[in-house]
């Protein structure tokens, strides 16, 4: 990875609000100072049995730092309307520093630069640079799109990005950043959240726009959509089971078979609104078995019962296998005892599975091909080279 591609480069990246706040505290402090303090309170960790209390920083201060220190500490507190914890400034620090925010001067000690000034003034050529940076336009434009949206949503595009432009790559760490610029983004008013779900706002938007695409930019949010508008199209299919007329879903069922193979399918009862039997014949290996086949109309939880009914089937029909399809979950119980050692072999189809299965067979299901158009540079630069070869 190239450092022109490097983005998202602070750990415990902070809010701006407090980055403003330490810039003006640590205007006249020397880095030393700071450091240290830094050392001081993470020393102090405290064990998983005797955690420390950082939740009160006027009672840990004067408890566990002296010296400049429990000074320094207590004018962050104190001089930020006790909006920032001495405990937590870590990420602002190293922010500070990678953006040259301060720097020191003659005497040892930090003095504010131009660009800190600048950041002081929410100077939007600076903001823009250093969100550019750290990958928030990126994130504003995951949001693009979508009505609302969890954390948990959001993290595989984010997740993607960061393998791309970062050197972040553990779980913890991608969860991590992308929550505290989620927050960031919240206080500047281009996100807001409703208890675990965000929506990006009018401002938000319009601050995604000022940011130039790449093409690879361009392609991955066409393939967002495209995603999008496919999981939509797997709920519409879900309810269109879940509330489709039986003859109709029985002539499905059987499609469906068939075009994995079963022949002499034959429904052997009607299961009323909520599925079907069937009985049905399938190669298996040089042999042809008999298989029993529950479709279970349930969208909630299909759980042990449910399979105990399957079982009772299958000794019925004199069987040595069958599967069991719901159009929702199996329970874990259920999940469990489908691995019993009966010699009866079972097999769980859940709602997403038998999606794809109607998806890859084409029943009720059409899919439609998107080409792409992407420009060889390679291919033109190489061109143009000649040409200003031969001109020479």
């Amino acid at each position: 990875m190239s450092k022109q591609t490097l983005k998202v480069r602070t750990p415990q990246f902070p809010l701006y609000s407090e980055v403003r706040h330490l810039l003006q505290i640590f205007e006249g402090v020397s880095r030393s100072a700071i450091k240290t303090m830094l050392k001081s309170i993470d020393e102090q960790t405290g064990t998983p049995r005797q955690p420390v209390d950082w939740t009160k920083p006027e009672s840990w201060i004067k408890k566990r730092l002296t010296g400049e220190s429990a000074v320094l500490a207590k004018r962050i507190w104190q001089e930020s309307n006790h909006e920032v914890n001495p405990r937590h400034v870590y990420g602002s620090y190293l922010f500070i520093n990678n953006n040259g925010l301060l720097n020191n001067n003659v005497f040892g000690v930090y003095q504010t630069t131009p660009r800190g000034q600048a950041f002081l003034a929410s100077d939007p050529k600076l903001l823009a640079e250093i969100d550019d940076q750290e990958g928030l336009p990126h994130l504003l434009r995951i949001f693009t799109g979508k009505t609302t949206a969890r954390r948990r949503d959001l993290l595989p595009e984010w997740s993607d990005f960061l393998r791309e432009h970062s050197h972040f790559g553990t779980q913890a760490t991608i969860r991590d950043t992308l929550r505290r610029r989620l927050n960031n983004l919240v206080e500047r008013g281009y996100v807001t959240r409703e208890g675990v779900t965000y929506l990006i706002t009018k401002k938000g938007l319009d601050y995604a726009e000022q940011f130039t695409q790449t093409d690879l930019d361009q392609k991955r949010d066409v393939i967002r959509v495209i995603k999008g508008f496919n999981q939509e199209q797997m709920h519409k299919l879900s309810s269109l089971l879940a509330f489709m007329q039986q003859k109709d879903f029985e002539f499905l069922v059987q499609e469906l078979l068939e075009s994995m193979g079963y022949e002499d399918i034959k429904i052997t009862r009607e299961g009323g609104s909520k599925g079907v039997e069937v009985t049905a014949t399938i190669q298996f290996g040089s042999s042809t078995v008999t298989e029993v086949i529950h479709v279970k109309r349930y969208q909630t939880s299909t759980g042990r019962p449910a399979l105990d009914q399957l079982r009772e089937a299958i000794s019925r029909h004199e069987c040595f296998r069958g599967t069991l399809i719901t159009l929702g979950r199996f329970t874990r119980e259920c999940k469990e005892a489908a691995l019993m050692a009966d010699g009866l072999q079972v097999k769980l189809i859940d709602g997403k599975h038998l999606l794809m299965l109607l998806s890859e067979n084409s029943i009720g299901v059409t899919r439609q091909s998107v080409t792409l158009y992407h420009i060889d540079d390679e291919y033109f630069s190489s061109s143009n080279d000649t040409s200003t070869t031969s001109e020479n």
